[in-house]
């Protein structure tokens, strides 16, 4: 499939993310802040799990691009999208049938469907965020950075080996496709940090890749009774500090042109800066943690 998007409408942003991590969260609430200070938002999960515009439509059910596809039948705007809160506009690409085929298609599909629909064109967003599954396992996941899909590209990490593992390799890809016209990176969202030391790991960390964190959320049960409710943190607890983060950090992404090309460790670099910091926080004898204090 071939994609074009040589007349871009608005900024087009990818946020990856290790499963889990908290990526379709950040990603959602970002969105709803940028919709409540008035811009124009659309939001396109990329994850097969097709979740990632629940709390923006109160879980509400939505028929994924995909899904229509398959079915044969011409497909309406309003066939694979809902308005969401404060009118950000939620599609989900989905991903084809389980044990079939490759995760990554959903989002060349989506992307070619959104384009013979006009959809940029007509609704004019000031931002398009694409929330993309940041475990990369086929090309498919890359294409929002490779094929000039997006501007930019954003990376949801916690202090958590695994999870920097991913950002990692996600450096790697940006690495190769920035260069020949591919996305640039605006910098890693530390989320779910708990522990007094991890905004050190990540800061190092983004400090050896020539990036940088652009933000940090805490761990906060608000986060999760909002889910609960089908809602974001900044539709369920507008005052609440992490609604505060959120709008803070849509701000950031909002007036930032701050973007890098990083520079990822190789393996053996990365599992041997893993190994020092665990040699930091981590007492082996005792199994006492050491804190932000012993560092």
């Amino acid at each position: 499939m071939v994609i074009n998007m040589s007349k871009k409408i608005g900024k087009h942003i990818a946020i990856y993310g290790k499963g889990g991590i908290g990526k379709s969260t950040t990603t959602s609430n970002i969105s709803a802040a940028l919709a409540e200070a008035g811009y124009r938002v659309i939001q396109i999960g990329c994850d097969p799990k097709s979740d990632s515009t629940n709390t923006l439509r109160g879980n509400n059910y939505l028929p994924t691009v995909l899904d229509s596809l398959r079915e044969g039948k011409k497909i309406h705007l309003e066939d694979i999208s809902v308005v969401g809160f404060k009118g950000v506009l939620c599609i989900e690409s989905g991903g084809p049938v389980p044990g079939v085929g490759c995760a990554g298609r959903g989002i060349n599909a989506a992307v070619n469907l959104l384009q013979e629909l006009n959809l940029f064109e007509e609704f004019k967003p000031d931002y398009v965020l694409y929330d993309v599954l940041g475990d990369v396992v086929c090309g498919g996941f890359a294409v929002p950075i490779r094929d000039g899909i997006t501007d930019r590209a954003y990376v949801v990490s916690s202090s958590d080996f695994m999870a920097i593992y991913a950002a990692n390799n996600l450096f790697k890809a940006i690495n190769k496709y920035a260069p020949s016209g591919g996305a640039k990176l605006g910098g890693v969202i530390g989320n779910g940090l708990s522990a007094g030391y991890s905004k050190s790991i990540i800061n190092d960390f983004t400090e050896k890749t020539g990036t940088k964190t652009v933000g940090y959320i805490p761990r906060s049960l608000v986060v999760s009774q909002s889910e609960l409710f089908g809602k974001t943190v900044i539709e369920a607890h507008p005052r609440d500090p992490h609604a505060g983060i959120y709008r803070n950090l849509s701000t950031y992404i909002a007036e930032s042109e701050d973007l890098v090309i990083p520079n990822p460790l190789g393996v053996t670099e990365l599992k041997d800066w893993a190994r020092e910091w665990g040699d930091k926080i981590y007492d082996l004898e005792t199994g006492v943690i050491s804190g932000s204090e012993a560092i």
